[in-house]
């Protein structure tokens, strides 16, 4: 090849891994802070703390709801038209996949709409057939709810005004353990079969 041609040719190389290296950065730097996390001492993100809400019961609950289970919460609202539907059933459908091992797993679903979703709102909702069996509907007053959401990282938005707004939300699932702590996130869209075999792993290292 002629020493001009090769010039041309490893410019053109380094000019493409610049280029890579620019988008990388940009990607990963606009990622929001909510998925990134903090990261505590231990490597896992700082996900979950203390919050005071009430249950589809009208009962007082806090973080202690954890404690001796593993859990799956999840931040949503009742008139959600399509992401909460979808990762309730999908849920249920995990809950199934887990057998036995569904004993030991709830799921808990936190509004961020605690202008509509009262307890009875949260109990009728979650009762809907398709949905996990047990779920855990907590809701509370604006300010209660935030105080959850930011433990946990998760975002949310009212977007619109009068009776039709609507919210928007992140669509995380998080694990947590029987002591109450973060183990791992479960993406939405997974399906049913790879979210199973997430939780299981997670089960399993304890």
């Amino acid at each position: 090849m002629p020493r001009r041609s090769i010039l041309l040719f490893a410019g053109a190389c380094l000019a493409i891994a610049a280029a890579l290296a620019i988008v990388t950065v940009v990607v990963v730097g606009n990622r929001p802070s909510a998925t990134r996390g903090e990261i505590g001492a231990t490597g896992q993100p700082l996900v979950g703390g203390d919050f005071q809400l009430v249950n589809q019961d009208g009962r007082p609950v806090d973080q202690t709801l954890l404690n001796g289970k593993w859990s799956l919460v999840f931040f949503g609202f009742t008139y959600c038209p399509e992401f909460c539907p979808t990762t309730l059933a999908e849920l249920a459908a995990v809950q199934q996949r887990l057998g036995d091992k569904a004993d030991d797993l709830q799921i808990v679903f936190v509004s961020i709409d605690p202008e509509r979703d009262t307890p009875q709102q949260l109990k009728d909702y979650l009762s809907s057939d398709g949905f996990p069996k047990g779920t855990i509907g907590l809701t509370g007053t604006p300010d209660q709810v935030a105080q959850a959401a930011k433990a946990y990282r998760a975002y949310y938005e009212k977007v619109g005004e009068g009776e039709g707004y609507t919210m928007n939300h992140s669509l995380t699932v998080y694990l947590m353990g029987p002591d109450g702590r973060f183990r791992t996130a479960v993406a939405y869209g997974l399906g049913p079969d790879k979210a199973t075999r997430i939780i299981e792993d997670a089960m399993a290292r304890g």
